[in-house]
């Protein structure tokens, strides 16, 4: 079959034609295995992409990075989190309505560029790229620091290196492999959450392994709920927002299924029990159970929380477990950085080259062009840390509130032009449209504004500003030389 360039799939601006995505509730792609009009292989089975969308929301900064928010708003934390969970949960809403109306591989990138214009779709797809091509530096760099720990003999950038063959090999091979891959590394994130609620929530009321009920001490008596004061709680938000990016894969992961909008569907509905579950209920278990100023609590809370608890070889358990979740984010973000590549190649946003897919359906020059980029700033974060690596993690750190911005436009328009056109596929439907989407886009500004205002949060949002005026500047001067041209 070889490498092939599908047909572009554009379409006109503001309307709705897709050829490359079926959009009814009927089997999207075919059987399993067999190939999209696009090119991609529909290999992911129904397992892989439930496990995705569970798997999706829980990440290596879970696990570590909680430990800053909490030292930074106390068991207010709470209240950060239901925030951002409200908000994230508002915004696959939207995505969902839009994603099961009109399956793609570049989901809101595509729907932006329909919605909003190409300049939109460019901007937000390449910015979301490049986030994701950051943070397999960022997860190679995580994975090879655990390892050298384990077996120090081998050095750190050794680690790091292999990962990113690994998981580059299993991305090329087929989406299949890919899908298995996340299937597993999901399921150890999601099994040792669900454990670690279990213990905690005995420990809590006095059962083994705790030995005495722990009541709300924890909670009110160390300085009170908000120790330093109500604006810690969008402090906090601040520090946990970014925890939430990769809610979005599975509706990029769902045009390669057999059934893109039943996986949706099912994806957008679950995510409320998913971050009530994974996120606020394993977050209450910590500040419940230790006093929010602990040490231990601030380098890593989970195994803060084990320890107090005498659970033996806490520290390794939670290392494998660390260990998982990076390897998880550092192949699904080599996936979703690929496919955002290819969909901008698809839509002429992007070289040719990028939508072409190999035997496996997959495509593969996307994929080597995202691993490259992750390997160059892999290579920073050794040599440049403080500088280089230190700017592309901050010029892309605000990205997550402008997708989130972006799909809430983009829905306001969208909804409209579904409703006039085509009403039948609207099988995902946004809550009280249009006024939950307004009232959404106003939190997201308002977050926005609180990262201007905040000094903790100013460097990151005037850096990806920054970044997203050039990427915009470069998009804006390529579609007039398009224009030029013809």
């Amino acid at each position: 079959m070889g490498a092939h360039h599908p047909p572009s799939s554009h379409g006109a601006r503001g309307t709705l034609t897709t050829p490359a995505a079926p959009v009814t509730g009927d089997p999207g792609h075919g059987p399993a295995g067999g190939q999209s009009p696009d090119g991609l292989q529909a290999g992911l089975k129904n397992r892989h992409l439930s496990m995705i969308a569970i798997g999706g929301v829980i990440g290596a900064g879970l696990f570590v990075g909680s430990g800053a928010g909490i030292a930074a708003a106390g068991p207010g934390i709470l209240l950060s989190y239901m925030l951002t969970g409200l908000l994230v949960v508002l915004v696959m809403r939207m995505l969902g309505e839009m994603a099961a109306a009109s399956p793609a591989s570049g989901s809101f990138s595509a729907y932006a560029d329909r919605a909003l214009g190409r300049w939109a779709g460019f901007t937000i797809g390449w910015l979301y790229w490049f986030f994701w091509s950051v943070v397999l530096a960022v997860e190679a760099t995580a994975a090879g620091a655990i390892l050298t720990g384990w077996v120090p003999a081998v050095p750190q950038w050794a680690w790091a290196l292999l990962v990113m063959v690994v998981l580059t090999g299993t991305n090329l091979v087929s989406v299949g492999s890919f899908g298995e891959f996340e299937f597993w590394f999901a399921g150890v994130k999601v099994v040792a959450i669900v454990v670690f609620l279990v213990i905690g929530a005995l420990a809590i009321f006095g059962l083994p392994p705790g030995d005495h009920a722990v009541g709300l001490s924890n909670l009110t008596g160390e300085g009170g709920f908000l120790p330093n004061g109500p604006g810690a709680i969008l402090s906090g938000m601040l520090l946990v927002v970014f925890s939430f990016m990769g809610s979005e894969i599975v509706t990029l992961a769902a045009g390669e299924s057999p059934n893109p909008v039943q996986a949706v569907r099912k994806a957008v509905n679950s995510v409320i029990w998913r971050i009530a579950l994974f996120y606020i209920g394993s977050i209450a278990v910590i500040v419940t159970l230790l006093p929010w100023h602990d040490e231990e609590v601030l380098k890593s809370p989970y195994v803060a929380v084990l320890k107090s608890l005498d659970i033996p070889y806490a520290g390794t358990v939670m290392d494998i477990v660390v260990l998982t979740a990076v390897l998880s984010c550092l192949n699904s973000g080599l996936y979703t950085a690929s496919r955002m590549a290819f969909s901008l190649g698809e839509r002429g946003d992007a070289p040719k080259s990028f939508a072409t897919v190999n035997k496996g359906g997959v495509p593969a020059v996307a994929i080597w062009a995202s691993v490259a980029f992750g390997f160059i700033a892999t290579i920073f974060s050794y040599t440049s840390k403080d500088t280089v690596f230190q700017f592309l993690l901050n010029s892309s750190g605000a990205v997550a509130l402008f997708v989130w911005l972006v799909i809430c436009f983009s829905q306001l328009r969208m909804r409209r032009t579904l409703e006039r056109e085509t009403p039948e596929r609207l099988t995902v439907r946004m809550w009280l449209y249009p006024w939950l989407t307004y009232a959404t886009i106003g939190l997201i500004v308002f977050v926005v504004g609180y990262m201007f205002y905040d000094p903790n949060g100013r460097k990151q949002m005037v850096l990806s500003v920054v970044a997203a005026v050039v990427v915009l500047a470069v998009g804006l001067l390529l579609e007039r030389r398009r224009i030029r041209r013809q």
